[in-house]
């Protein structure tokens, strides 16, 4: 790409932002994406903020050293408030490529704090994982769950840095529970629910969410099975919550299941369904780009009304204006129902 249209195309996204970007402010928000380049002319590369960092990743070939300077130059000048740190990710398994020198490695791992409608959290442009530790694109789907959630209990699935058990837990939910197989992204949710100082102290679980969620619902999760011996599990009460977020990955396999949010959703669907309490609400979402949305709510209200539990209201929630979508489509799709 011409270096002149990369800094065209940033400055385009960053006017079109302008409206949004004053909204967001006005919410206690400092965190949001600058640069959509799947939809803004740029396939692969994203500029981020979180709070007094800009994040440049890119996902599919890496920035030379002039296209790199360009951009950098351009937010010098737009956003010079912020300090920028460049991650390649267009090596296999998405694994940060582009090594740093001391100084800028430093800056890197440096523990900030970002704040969305405001809720603090924890922050590293570098850390052990390689995906940032707040998803942008979720912000619609948490402002939407701090509406809805005062005095009430919810139940975060696949929780990662338990964004949306702090969000909850920061707009007064009576009870929280965080389920993530992996201790390093439970670390920073117990963290941030330090950072809140949240009235209530959530729960956290590490443990796959197929064993903990069938225990929650009421299915059990056998300790061996075909003669088998399952994994180690935490053994947890069946359960019924005001609210539950489902938000697995597109597809991951585990000794309990197989999570594939195109061809078997309702492997976790039904479960999570029967964890929510009559007249709950489930929310679910789905990551999987080539994954109808019509086809898959399809899908959950049929897999709904076999369990006995019919869908009673749909509500898409879709991504703010900082994630544009070229065809309306957006890889992202969240549904709030009413079961």
């Amino acid at each position: 790409m011409l270096h002149a249209a990369l800094v065209t195309h940033l400055d385009t996204a960053l006017g079109a932002r302008r409206a949004l970007i004053e909204r967001l402010h006005g919410e206690n928000t400092d965190c949001y994406r600058l640069f959509h380049g799947s939809a803004e002319g740029a396939d692969g590369l994203t500029v981020d903020r979180y709070g007094d960092l800009l994040l440049v990743q890119s996902f599919h070939t890496p920035l030379d050293d002039a296209a790199l300077g360009a951009l950098q130059h351009y937010y010098a000048s737009a956003l010079p408030e912020l300090t920028l740190v460049y991650n390649d990710r267009s090596r296999a398994n998405s694994r940060i490529a582009n090594a740093l020198d001391d100084t800028a490695a430093a800056v890197a791992s440096a523990p900030r704090v970002a704040s969305e409608m405001g809720v603090k959290h924890s922050i590293q442009a570098r850390h052990a994982g390689q995906d940032p530790w707040l998803f942008l694109d979720l912000r619609a789907a948490r402002r939407h769950v701090m509406q809805i959630v005062a005095g009430k209990s919810l139940l975060n699935l696949f929780a990662y840095t338990c964004g949306v058990g702090t969000a909850a837990g920061k707009a007064g939910a009576a009870f929280v529970m965080n389920v993530d197989f992996a201790e390093s992204a439970l670390k920073i949710g117990k963290e941030n629910a330090r950072l809140n100082a949240l009235p209530h102290r959530p729960r956290f679980i590490k443990s796959d969410v197929f064993p903990a969620l069938r225990q929650l619902a009421g299915i059990g999760q056998p300790t061996r099975v075909r003669g088998k011996r399952m994994p180690a599990f935490p053994e947890l009460k069946e359960t019924r919550f005001d609210v539950v977020f489902l938000d697995p990955p597109a597809y991951a396999k585990s000794p309990f299941g197989v999570v594939d949010t195109v061809n078997d959703y309702p492997a976790l669907f039904k479960p999570a369904l029967l964890a929510t309490a009559p007249g709950g609400t489930l929310i679910c979402c789905n990551n999987a780009a080539k994954a109808d949305r019509g086809a898959w709510l399809d899908q959950l209200e049929r897999s709904a009304r076999k369990a006995g539990r019919p869908i009673v209201d749909a509500k898409w929630i879709a991504p703010d204006g900082d994630f544009p979508s070229f065809d309306d489509n957006p890889p992202l799709k969240v549904v709030a129902l009413t079961v």
